[in-house]
């Protein structure tokens, strides 16, 4: 597969500088780029220009967070619906401010997967202003942020070129859920989802609503390690005796989730916030990522980006094309109609 790579002009070159510096650093090699929209648009007339490739995009976004370049690109791609498809996608950000390189990020990769692009385990590495985003790295690499950021860049292109799909045979699917059978719109909708599986999956559902979840309290590296060797959790229940056996077994992962006030609901997001001891001891990046979200009005796109965010930047599950099925749907049974 060839490796694509989208480089948006900045709004002023200066902004690109430190980027840059980076890139050549992490890839001597000179690579063509992508640069404008204009010379997006002409690739994307030219069919399947962007379809099974690898694609790197490059984003440098100033002080403000903005590119206005990038936005015109990301603007192409979702005019040409499925231009991304069989494509496996990774992006850097850079930024000059403390904020907006995780947004800008998960922006990119949210039309990139609904382009049809696979999205590979921790797809983003990201520069802010200070590069304090990277001290943890640097400390642990025993080198500069600087440095470190090189190196992240570096194998962040190795693991994008090196990706394979797992191999086909995965049948274990796990279905996380803390919705009401009774009222649930997309528990209803996950029952129709369900129907069309193939037999030879075999799914698992665990109700999150039964019992207490108690949400992560940020234990020391030293404690949470303790109990992530023992496949445990400081709070134990039903995560630990349920959740993360499953999760170990299966080969994908579905959320359910209706959009509570654009935002994931309280206790998935607890389950999420707990899943740090299990992915300290074992990695997720072999697992795939689904979800079904559905909205009494809108903001679905939210919810997923949250999730993108959260599990597949930060828990390193695989995004795969269309990850997220996204409804309407307000009074309780209307997912019906």
């Amino acid at each position: 597969m060839r490796l694509m790579i989208l480089k948006p002009l900045p709004c002023d070159p200066a902004e690109e500088t430190r980027l840059n510096r980076i890139w050549n650093l992490a890839c001597p090699e000179q690579r063509p780029c992508i640069s404008t929209a204009e010379a997006l648009r002409e690739q994307l007339q030219r069919q399947e220009q962007l379809t099974g490739c690898r694609i790197l995009i490059l984003a440098a976004i100033g002080e403000t967070g903005i590119s206005l370049e990038l936005m015109a690109m990301l603007r192409e791609i979702r005019l040409h619906d499925g231009c991304m498809a069989g494509s496996i996608g990774a992006l850097i950000v850079d930024g000059a401010a403390e904020h907006s390189t995780k947004s800008v990020g998960k922006h990119i990769a949210w039309t990139m997967n609904m382009a049809g692009c696979l999205l590979i385990g921790r797809p983003l590495v990201e520069g802010t202003g200070s590069l304090m985003n990277l001290q943890v790295l640097a400390s642990r690499w025993q080198v500069s942020p600087e440095e470190a950021y090189v190196r992240s860049a570096r194998e962040l292109l190795q693991r994008l070129l090196s990706f394979e799909k797992p191999l086909p045979g995965g049948r274990k699917l796990l279905c996380l859920h803390a919705s009401n059978k009774k009222t649930s719109n997309t528990l209803r909708l996950w029952g129709k989802v369900r129907r069309q599986l193939p037999e030879e999956i075999s799914v698992r559902e665990i109700a999150l609503r039964n019992g207490e979840i108690r949400d992560c309290i940020g234990c020391h590296y030293d404690t949470c390690m303790y109990f992530s060797r023992k496949a445990s959790c400081y709070f134990g229940g039903t995560i630990v005796e349920e959740v993360y056996p499953a999760l170990e077994e299966c080969d994908a992962l579905v959320l359910l989730c209706p959009n509570f006030n654009d935002a994931v609901g309280a206790n998935l997001t607890a389950t999420i916030n707990r899943l740090t001891a299990l992915f300290r001891r074992m990695p997720f990046d072999r697992k795939y990522l689904f979800s079904l979200i559905v909205s009494g009005y809108s903001g679905g796109d939210i919810v997923g980006r949250q999730l993108v965010g959260a599990l597949n930047m930060n828990k390193s599950f695989i995004l795969p094309p269309h990850f997220a099925l996204m409804e309407m749907a307000n009074a309780a049974g209307s997912i019906e109609q």
